[in-house]
């Protein structure tokens, strides 16, 4: 398996987390920006950083919507409702990287949601933070995808109503 750091692409700074402000942050005095021309996730609390780290935002066709969100709910083990795999009785991949929107299940299959560790849903319409792949530019299907050990750590310091604001 490989490791967070692996996954985010060689020149793309990795995470920076200010440990000054640890004891400081709490989900009731922090706040989320998110910079879609830097590719980078800020956990704030004032106009301090706590943590500065990479994302993959939403390709083309699949943009992050830009403007002011809050936290509107948080699952750990959240798991998609429109992207996943086709799977038998078994638990045998059929077809992997469906939609539910285009794709029909094979005979025998049933739909599994692609896993999205983390989650914090910022918008009704399914765009969140949670674990993803950082190829180091836009790739995902509009969420902010984060590195597998940053994600927990936002999840831990946000809370249903905090302010993110996601801009260009």
């Amino acid at each position: 398996m490989k490791k967070p750091s692996d996954l985010i692409r060689r020149g793309q700074p990795g995470p920076k987390i200010d440990k000054s402000l640890e004891s400081v942050i709490t989900p009731d005095n922090s706040h989320v920006i998110v910079s879609l021309s830097k590719q980078r996730v800020y956990l704030m609390v004032g106009d301090q950083i706590y943590i500065d780290s990479p994302i993959s935002s939403g390709k083309r066709g699949h943009e992050t919507p830009a403007g002011s969100w809050h936290v509107m709910e948080k699952d750990p083990n959240h798991r998609s409702s429109i992207y996943g795999d086709f799977v038998d009785h078994s638990g045998r991949t059929v077809r992997s990287g469906v939609s539910t929107q285009i794709d029909s299940a094979p005979s025998g299959t049933h739909y599994v949601g692609a896993s999205m560790k983390w989650f914090c849903r910022l918008t009704s319409g399914g765009v969140g933070m949670h674990v993803g792949i950082l190829p180091g530019y836009a790739a995902s299907h509009g969420c902010v995808r984060l590195p597998a050990d940053i994600a927990p750590l936002i999840y831990q310091k946000v809370k249903v109503g905090t302010s993110a604001v996601i801009e260009q």
